[in-house]
């Protein structure tokens, strides 16, 4: 049998979606095709192992009833043939075989598979579904013929297609994937490390700190994956596509951050080497009475406003953080570096020197959104020499824009990385500012206020409206600054002529 090439496998998984067109709407493909395709690989990898069992045992049996044998359990009647040879009542036949199979690995996959409306035969006739997992018999999802990494990458190519698809949800489910892997060599994972995401969506942040383990040829399955998020459906989704990447110690809850958070040890907040977050932003529904007097003391910088949570989940990132090792990198909008509602909170983390670099990035880098964001990089215990400071990144013009889509090249993301690492300042590009400048800019951060980008006169500004806001309020902070000084220096000098 030969090999699945990635492009025939992203071929097979679009066809699909291809299928569902007529019937659902882009947005729910999801629902139906990723517990379909986990069906699928779990059977086709069971087959496999059980092959590979009757060999070691010289044909016996008896072995395929040791449970010891297996990763995980395909009960009798719930395999993907018992339900290719369904004639009717397809969706009910794909339903029992999908609680057989979360019952009898309960501890793995209790509830992977979503509640999909899989009886609804005015959407999901049996004809349709029959033709789906005809198509999806088409080929073999077994490790020989798709290992892990290569489906996971397939499975990746799909969340992105749904995500142009459906449009409205596609920051939500899926962040660009290059800023992602210049999130990850920022903070440079190691093996044995906890990795956290607290609003995890499919879990692409966690995939991307284990392959980043995996390309520096550094031990990878010693590392510990949690992560929590708020969707039912994108949580399952998260952990097939964990389960799919050939990676076994993960830990994925669904629920709200915010108001449950699910990771506690003694009655505090688990705590982690690394976080990596996209949490969404400025939301308005949240229970901020509830944060007011929050029990894990999330709220030490303050209670944000009702209308923006980001200080929220920034505050809940640095309580979840280790006290020696921990670091995180949270892609953010550009208004928490600079919003007046939150000015009392950023003074206090400026003080606390939490954070060590912030990054702003260009726009269009998120699917269907215009919007620009910025990364800010925390650390719990700095390095002696980054003690006090903060390193600005201005990294605008550090992107390419093809076939209307933004990416960062390998070329952006070294350069960004190398800047970070180094701690340098480059002339239009990065620029280390003491605590004490901060506060003369009264605690703003906006990234302008200390390093301005290199421009290029007459060239058409395209930049957002926030972004247009930023540069002007960071020339406008920078020209107050420096009116106090010389006022300053004028009240002494008539002091020092009386």
């Amino acid at each position: 049998m030969s090999k699945i090439s990635l492009e025939e496998l992203e071929s097979y998984l679009w066809g699909s979606a291809v299928l569902l067109r007529t019937n659902i709407d882009a947005g729910e493909y999801k629902q139906y095709i990723f517990p379909l395709l986990f069906f699928k690989r779990l059977c086709d990898v069971y087959d496999e192992e059980c092959d590979q069992i009757l060999k070691e045992y010289d044909g016996d049996k008896s072995a395929l009833e040791f449970e010891e044998n297996h990763k995980f359990v395909i009960p009798k009647g719930a395999h993907w043939n018992d339900v290719r040879n369904t004639t009717e009542n397809v969706g009910e036949a794909i339903i029992k075989a999908f609680h057989s199979i979360e019952s009898a690995n309960a501890d793995q996959l209790a509830g992977i598979f979503g509640e999909g409306a899989w009886t609804n035969k005015n959407r999901l006739p049996d004809r349709l579904l029959k033709e789906l997992i005809e198509h999806f018999s088409t080929k073999t999802l077994s490790l020989e013929n798709c290992p892990e990494d290569e489906l996971g990458q397939g499975y990746e190519y799909l969340i992105k297609k749904f995500a142009d698809d459906s449009g409205h949800t596609a920051q939500e489910f899926y962040t660009n994937r290059t800023v992602v892997h210049l999130m990850t060599e920022m903070l440079k994972p190691q093996p044995g490390e906890s990795i956290y995401d607290p609003t995890c969506g499919s879990a692409g942040m966690l995939i991307s700190a284990v392959s980043y383990l995996q390309q520096q040829d550094l031990e990878w399955r010693n590392v510990s994956l949690y992560g929590q998020e708020i969707n039912s459906l994108t949580s399952a989704i998260a952990r097939m596509n964990l389960f799919l990447h050939g990676i076994q110690d993960f830990h994925i809850v669904n629920d709200d951050t915010l108001e449950r958070p699910a990771f506690i040890e003694n009655g505090k907040l688990k705590t982690f080497d690394i976080c990596l977050a996209n949490p969404p932003y400025s939301i308005k529904q949240w229970n901020r009475d509830a944060f007011e007097k929050d029990q894990y003391g999330r709220n030490f910088l303050g209670t944000p406003p009702q209308g923006r949570a980001d200080y929220a989940f920034f505050q809940h990132i640095i309580k979840s953080l280790k006290k020696d090792t921990g670091r995180c990198a949270i892609l953010f909008p550009h208004g928490v570096l600079f919003r007046n509602e939150e000015r009392d909170m950023r003074e206090k983390l400026v003080k606390g020197d939490y954070v060590e670099c912030v990054i702003g990035l260009a726009a269009n880098l998120f699917y269907n959104s215009p919007m620009e964001a910025c990364i800010v990089i925390c650390r719990m215990t700095k390095p002696k020499d980054h003690v006090g400071k903060i390193l600005f990144i201005n990294a605008v013009n550090e992107v390419t824009r093809k076939n209307a889509q933004s990416y960062l090249e390998d070329q952006h993301i070294k350069k960004i990385a190398e800047a970070y690492e180094k701690y340098e300042e480059i002339e239009n590009f990065s620029k280390v500012v003491t605590v004490r400048e901060i506060s003369e800019n009264d605690y703003s951060l906006s990234i302008p206020l200390y390093v301005k980008p290199e421009t290029n006169e007459g060239k058409e500004d395209n930049r957002s409206i926030e972004s247009i806001y930023e540069s002007w309020d960071g020339r406008t902070r920078r020209a107050f600054s420096c009116y106090k000084a010389l006022n300053k220096m004028i009240s002494k000098g008539a002091t020092e002529d009386e």
